[in-house]
């Protein structure tokens, strides 16, 4: 009979609470659209914070690109297998992420969808995310009371086609604007013959950039600009200068990051509207701790909140100056 020292005996059982404790660990997933965008960067920074907080262990993954579906299905299969179960995530292909959701949730894996919802929403247990209708709507009736009496003249610098938040602040800022608009069920952008140009930025500084040079030497005459994001409104605001037209055009956009809220400061983008990604991250992470210690899930949809965000108000909209926006920028609201 082998007898154990009282050493050997402490490390057993050292062990043994050691290896209880890793399989009580809840396991969270986070699988954002990409890694660099900061709208995502500030989300991980919210989902790490509220693990921190709760004693759960995050694990983080993303796609190359925005639209990267099999970057994401990678990262989900992954995340199960590490023993996640809830996986927080911002669909970059709406529909084509399903599947590897079904699969996930036939496995007893919670899925939230953050700031994108899928197509249907009710693929996945709920959304947290921005009113992104909502969102589109203040822009343009801000955009509207700016220009007054002017004929508008608009570009919009889109997402990508059929992508719900995409569609959703395009026929938004249309509707504010005072223009016919799909509802906010509908993933076809609206159209109206005052929109002088319609190009797909991907979100992207530099494509939004190439995006709005296309459009001039289409619609040079152009006095309004709706971008999808920020990043996509700071390229266009590039093309703008580099043909002199700058002063003479009204870019509005939605995201509230710090430094879209600089470039509202600067006079670069006239109006934003103000989301909150790390409540969105926080309110992740505290269902899927609730759920790994009462088997109680979350559903629907929570509006996690929005804000119009402009250095120069405008009679007749609501909104708030830079301070507020860089207090609050893109934190809990």
């Amino acid at each position: 009979m082998l007898k154990l020292t009282p050493a050997a005996l402490c490390a057993a059982a050292l062990f043994a609470t050691s290896a209880m404790a890793q399989s009580n660990l809840v396991v969270i997933g986070l699988i954002t659209k990409t890694e660099t965008n900061p709208f995502f960067v500030k989300m991980k920074e919210g989902a790490d914070a509220a693990a921190k907080a709760k004693g759960a262990k995050l694990l983080s993954g993303a796609g190359k690109t925005d639209g990267d579906n099999a970057g994401q299905v990678t990262a989900m299969e992954n995340m199960i297998a590490a023993g996640a179960k809830t996986i927080l995530i911002t669909p970059s292909d709406s529909k084509a992420i399903i599947p590897a959701i079904k699969k996930a949730r036939d496995k007893g894996v919670m899925v939230i969808a953050l700031d994108s919802p899928t197509d249907p929403a009710d693929a996945t247990d709920a959304l947290f995310a921005t009113d992104n209708y909502k969102a589109g709507v203040l822009i343009g009736q801000y955009a509207k009371a700016a220009l007054g009496d002017k004929p508008a003249k608009i570009v919009t610098l889109d997402l990508f086609p059929g992508h719900p938040v995409g569609a959703q602040r395009h026929n938004g800022f249309l509707k504010g604007f005072g223009l016919p608009a799909p509802d906010a069920k509908s993933n076809e952008l609206g159209k109206d013959a005052a929109v002088v140009c319609m190009a797909d930025s991907f979100g992207d500084r530099a494509k939004g950039q190439t995006a709005m040079e296309n459009c001039l030497q289409k619609a040079p005459e152009v006095n309004v600009v709706y971008t999808i994001n920020e990043p996509a409104a700071a390229g266009a605001y590039n093309a703008l200068k580099k043909a002199g037209k700058e002063k003479g055009v009204i870019i509005v956009s939605v995201d509230g990051g710090c430094a879209g809220i600089k470039d509202v400061g600067a006079g670069v983008i006239a109006a934003t509207s103000q989301q909150y990604p790390l409540k969105m991250a926080s309110m992740g992470v505290d269902a899927g701790v609730e759920y790994a210690k009462t088997g109680k899930k979350v559903s629907g949809y929570t509006d996690t909140g929005v804000t119009l965000i402009a250095a120069k108000p405008v009679a007749g909209v609501d909104s708030k100056d830079v301070k507020t926006g860089t207090d609050l920028c893109w934190g809990a609201k």
